[in-house]
């Protein structure tokens, strides 16, 4: 029995936000992800180095002692936009892993529909910078974070 050739991670992506991926279908990479499967994220939109996520945030569930949306929330929505948007440039035994992340918060949330807009801003070899920009439903930006990650082969990447 011949065994099934990984999809590209962006095709993969494409089918699964189309509602076309193939009973079986791999990639290289797991998706959806236990941590956005726990937080309720959902992929809205997938592009080369992009990825759009969503997110129904609550204080109720995602809130910190002043009852306003954790900050720590966003830099996770953010951080799996970037992740997101990385993985579409992955090739077979690459791996990657964030090595920074810088967030800047620009206003409170409560119960808000969030979207979060990841974009490399630099693609290297090894490093590459990406933005991304978390929104209200209203368009008004909520949080603004950055990330540089690192792309691993070979040994590096082995287990990850």
């Amino acid at each position: 029995m011949d065994t099934p050739v990984p999809l590209p991670v962006l095709d993969f992506l494409r089918h699964q936000i189309d509602g076309t991926l193939p009973a079986g279908a791999q990639t290289l990479l797991r998706y959806p992800t236990a941590i956005s499967q726990l937080l309720d994220f959902r992929l809205i939109d997938v592009g080369l180095a992009t990825a759009e996520i969503e997110l129904d945030a609550d204080p109720a569930r995602h809130g910190n002692q002043q009852g306003t949306v954790h900050g720590g929330m966003l830099c996770e929505l953010a951080d799996a936009a970037i992740g997101t948007a990385h993985s579409t440039v992955m090739l077979q035994g690459e791996s990657f892993t964030s090595i920074d992340l810088k967030a800047t918060f620009l206003r409170p949330v409560w119960k808000e529909r969030l979207r979060a807009h990841a974009h490399a801003t630099h693609r290297g070899r090894t490093v590459s910078h990406y933005v991304c920009d978390i929104t209200r439903e209203d368009g008004k930006p909520v949080a603004s974070i950055s990330s540089a990650v690192l792309t691993l082969r070979g040994d590096g990447a082995k287990g990850r």
